[in-house]
């Protein structure tokens, strides 16, 4: 009998490997997964598409929030209670990216926001960090006298997130700028360009339990800007801006994508993000932008070459409200609610697809990658 030849056989073997992903997704977390601390039903089935009959993910997932009030585990944990287990290497909070800021490590720094800020700031890589409350304790009459109690000169700024007395840390923030990290010191408006400002979650609104969208840290960013404006005349300059849309964090999400690959000894390079979210401003203007971008840093080059957007209706964006597609480009900066130092463009908050609930956006990712869910890839 005839043998058949080589090439057929190569096909037939490679037809009985199960698929190997090529893909990965960036799931948004309020608004998509979840609406405060209620699961969005939606959820539950999406992620039972994403897991083997041993919890094992299917394709490499990370989940990406604006969210930077607590630590990546505590964000895993929270997410594994409600939808199953998930590492910390899965989770990019707003902050993530600060571990790439390593010239600022060793820097004596005042963080803001909320949680467990010194824990924050010493798990990204802060050795010397000052909260708000400190600097407030240890100023209330200008006190210089007691040495112990003196931090020493203010080198950075970083903004993790809104912060719970927004005046004090408006008043103390203002303090620092405009004496070159002295706040004992009287204001010198000469002392510019101020001392660096890095800031994370730049949402002017999120979606909680209430019915209408909440006020983010991109609104405290705004009232800053203003102040400082008001004050000196002059612009308040970012070292750099992180959290969704910057392209940061969607290239730091995209090198754990490549890391949970290498994990699982997935050979085939993952060529292509699907980011979903519920945020025209934040999750599609960020997918959108990483198209548009080369990047350049200690990570090593993505292997993904595209980011496709995919927008659901949970959240923030509501189908009923948003201004129709043929008068889109008549839209100005006066309702742009991304931030200042993102320009508006049309094209980056068109989403490449408009789906129900995150539960279609994973029937339709696997669709558009021909991908079977039922077939196992633990061991390739």
């Amino acid at each position: 009998t005839a043998q058949p030849p080589l090439m057929e056989i190569i096909s037939y073997f490679f037809s009985l490997q199960p698929n190997i992903p090529t893909f990965g997704f960036l799931f948004d977390i309020d608004g998509v997964l979840v609406r405060g601390k209620t699961p969005i039903p939606a959820a539950k089935k999406a992620f039972q598409k994403l897991v083997n009959s041993q919890g094992q993910f299917l394709v490499p997932v990370v989940f990406v929030t604006n969210a930077g009030n607590c630590l990546r585990q505590k964000k895993a944990d929270q997410l594994s209670h409600i939808l199953g287990q998930i590492s910390q290497d899965q989770v990019v909070m707003s902050h993530s990216p600060l571990r790439m800021f390593k010239c600022y490590h060793d820097k004596c720094v005042l963080v803001s926001g909320q949680g467990p800020l010194l824990d924050i700031a010493k798990y990204l890589g802060f050795c010397q960090p000052i909260t708000i409350d400190i600097l407030r304790e240890t100023y209330p009459f200008l006190d210089m006298v007691d040495h112990d109690r003196r931090p020493k000169v203010l080198v950075t700024v970083v903004l993790f997130g809104e912060p719970v007395r927004w005046e004090t840390n408006l008043q103390l923030m203002i303090d620092v700028l405009l004496t070159g990290g002295w706040p004992g010191k009287p204001h010198h408006q000469a002392s510019y360009p101020h001392i660096p400002v890095l800031a994370c979650n730049m949402d002017l609104m999120w979606m909680a339990e209430a019915q209408s969208p909440r006020f983010g840290h991109g609104t405290f960013m705004v009232c800053l800007e203003n102040i400082y404006k008001k004050i000196t005349g002059k612009e308040l300059k970012y070292e750099a801006l992180m959290g969704k849309p910057s392209e940061l964090t969607y290239h730091y999400a995209e090198y754990l994508i490549r890391m949970q690959a290498a994990q699982r000894h997935w050979k085939k390079p993952i060529q292509t993000l699907y980011a979903i979210g519920d945020n025209l401003m934040t999750d599609i203007y960020g997918a959108n932008l990483y198209n548009h971008h080369t990047w350049q840093n200690e990570l090593a080059p993505p292997t993904a070459t595209s980011c496709r957007s995919v927008l659901v209706c949970t959240g923030v964006y509501n189908p009923h409200t948003e201004v129709p597609s043929d008068t889109r480009e008549s839209i100005t900066e006066t309702v742009f609610h991304g931030h200042r130092d993102f320009r508006f463009d049309p094209a980056l908050v068109e989403p490449d697809h408009i789906v129900p609930d995150v539960d279609a956006a994973v029937d339709l990712i696997y669709q558009l990658e021909n991908f079977a869910p039922d077939q196992d890839t633990s061991t390739f």
